[in-house]
């Protein structure tokens, strides 16, 4: 049955629907961002945690997971990604096509150019992801079993040893990473839909499939080395009151530096084909989802 939200401001629409397709396709998708984490920290120089190469590709990584750690830990971190959809996913797409279509409006544009969408796209990355960055720092450390707490412990504990700025910890090239991600997929899908439609393809399902595929593959190729460098700088630690944390990274240009010293250029796309891999399906459920949501007692308007 369509949701009943018709008491609700049409201005809020493409955030309830954007918030909930996220969720689903995160969760739809979650093993296989544990994987591509586990692959992205290992091998980092200097750090005892993550020297020893463990994995030697995606199948190799769910395998040992599962059955050294038990299956239930490729879901490890689940609960604080739903959250962080629910923030995350809600202000990114809402933000983008309201202040889209805000801006439009205001500057008289007879029609949405590139460049409007790829501006809204980087502000609406950039102002979500650093909001939900908490909740992104949990999911990362008990992704990589730097923790065995839950949620609500694993952010408690971060906020007692680390301050409040153990919460945000790596909220630049999160910024950043989500500011190039959106930048990229939003204005790629949008402008997908439209190539593909004027060469004859209806509105439907299977329009909205090659072009969510499209948009995963552009926003993967664009964000890889940011992402390569958020999550090395959210597992770091430096605590409070003297203990001694495991710190080796200064800025966001200094662990990219360092990473590439240690590890060459290529470091910067470890887990690139499993950030695809996962891009790829978490478009194509999250454009579908979103598509029919906005259907419900909508006519399709966003």
């Amino acid at each position: 049955m369509p949701l009943d939200v018709s008491h609700l401001p049409p201005a809020l629409h493409p955030y309830l629907w954007g918030g909930t397709a996220a969720m689903v396709a995160e969760a739809s998708t979650f093993p296989i961002d544990t994987a591509k984490t586990r692959l992205q920290l290992q091998g980092s120089k200097g750090d005892s945690r993550f020297t020893r190469t463990k994995y030697s590709g995606f199948v190799s990584c769910l395998r040992r997971v599962a059955g050294e750690e038990g299956a239930s830990q490729l879901y490890r971190g689940l609960p604080p990604a739903l959250l962080r959809q629910a923030v995350y996913g809600s202000i990114k797409y809402g933000l983008y096509y309201t202040s889209k279509d805000w801006l439009q409006a205001c500057l008289s544009l007879p029609e949405e150019s590139t460049l409007l969408r790829l501006l809204c796209g980087v502000l609406a990355g950039s102002v979500s992801s650093a909001i939900a960055c908490p909740t992104d720092v949990m999911k990362i450390r008990m992704q990589a079993r730097t923790t065995d707490d839950k949620t609500l412990k694993v952010g408690l504990g971060i906020y007692r040893k680390e301050g409040i700025r153990g919460l945000w910890r790596g909220v630049g090239p999160t910024s950043q990473r989500s500011g190039l991600l959106a930048g990229v997929q939003l204005p790629a899908y949008d402008i997908a839909k439209e190539k593909i439609k004027s060469l004859g393809l209806d509105e439907g399902p299977g329009l909205h499939l090659i072009a969510s595929l499209i948009a995963g593959l552009a926003a993967a190729l664009a964000s890889n080395p940011v992402d390569v460098v958020r999550t090395r700088m959210m597992v770091q630690r430096r605590l409070q009151g003297g203990e001694e944390g495991v710190r080796l990274y200064k800025s966001t240009i200094h662990c990219a530096y360092h990473t590439v010293q240690g590890e060459g250029p290529a470091a910067l796309y470890k887990g690139f084909l499993l950030s695809f891999a996962r891009m790829g399906p978490w478009n194509v459920i999250f454009f579908l989802v979103y598509e029919r949501l906005k259907l419900w007692n909508f006519g399709g308007s966003s």
